[in-house]
């Protein structure tokens, strides 16, 4: 995914965001107060959020250019949303969320934990829902869902359960894909566009549009198999 044959150019161009990664990470030094360390923390994502957009997107050639990218909004705010979230401002935390939506339409719960390095790219109808969590160094591209399945059997959600994906470490989710319900998807997997994902995937699969959606064992009719 990364631009290939530019490393002098490359090189060049992350000075000013390695400066900052350097800056940010002396202030998380462990004798600062843990909200100063949040804050840094907060800043270095942000500034790796960035410096992701211009590796990975071929478009992008300036750290300018990354700033105006369409979904780098989107993902920035749920940094911030995510932070107020987790501390209990939760109204405010879902005001930004609304304010992202309406301006990028990604739509990303400030419940939801988004790893570093993730990569979304173009950002349009992008869903992640409440309880999903997307690991590091993860690209999403446009129209992918990280959704739930609805009321549980018994017609209730039980407090505190998991209801979304959890999504491994260097994966891609192609334009279209849903994945719906507490399935986990392993590190390095490609889900190719289109494909609907309703079950574990283990580490380093490829899932096409092409291949049957696997159901959850629990929805499976029995086969009767002979010796």
């Amino acid at each position: 995914m990364n631009k290939p044959g530019l490393p002098g150019r490359a090189a060049s161009r992350h000075d000013d965001t390695q400066t900052g990664l350097v800056l940010a990470s002396r202030l998380t030094d462990e004798h600062e107060p843990p909200k100063l360390q949040a804050s840094a923390g907060l800043f270095r994502l942000l500034a790796e959020d960035v410096r992701t957009v211009v590796e990975r997107d071929p478009s992008v050639r300036t750290f300018t250019e990354a700033l105006l990218h369409p979904a780098l909004p989107a993902l920035c705010t749920h940094r911030v949303a995510h932070l107020l979230h987790e501390r209990g401002a939760r109204l405010s935390a879902r005001a930004l969320m609304t304010a992202a939506r309406a301006l990028t339409g990604t739509e990303i719960h400030p419940g939801a934990t988004l790893g570093r390095r993730v990569f979304i790219d173009h950002g349009a109808a992008v869903v992640i829902g409440e309880t999903a969590v997307v690991g590091d160094d993860v690209t999403i591209y446009h129209q992918v869902t990280l959704g739930a399945v609805g009321w549980w059997r018994d017609n209730h959600r039980p407090p505190g359960e998991r209801r979304h994906p959890v999504v491994g470490n260097g994966t891609v989710l192609g334009t279209g894909a849903t994945v719906l319900g507490p399935v986990t998807i392993g590190d390095q997997v490609i889900v190719g566009a289109q494909a609907l994902v309703l079950t574990d995937i283990p580490d380093d699969a490829h899932v096409t549009a092409t291949s049957p959606p696997a159901q959850p064992p629990t929805a499976l009719p029995r086969i009767a198999h002979t010796p």
